[in-house]
């Protein structure tokens, strides 16, 4: 994936599915998730949501808890610091 941009941002449908994959939280040592990238209800933000990596996209949309952790954020989907400005914690 190249780097989300703004512009993309504003021209994606709102609740639209960014990126998708799995991999280790950080500070869980063996901690598998599966994590979602959407864009907003009509904002152009956008925010990452994760759960344990046995969950389905749609559980992870609805339940999961928002990644903080910018460094993982910025791994996860490459963006511009523009793009990322309105990341929404």
């Amino acid at each position: 994936m190249k780097e989300l941009t703004i512009q993309q941002l504003r021209d994606m449908k709102p609740r639209t599915i960014i990126n998708t994959g799995t991999g280790t939280y950080p500070e869980v040592v063996n901690y598998e998730i599966r994590w979602v990238a959407i864009s907003g209800l009509g904002y152009y933000d956008w925010t990452i949501y994760f759960l344990e990596s046995n969950n389905s996209v749609e559980q992870i949309i609805k339940y999961g808890d928002k990644m903080y952790i910018k460094s993982m954020i910025k791994r996860l989907v490459p963006c511009t610091d523009e793009a990322f400005s309105i990341y929404r914690y």
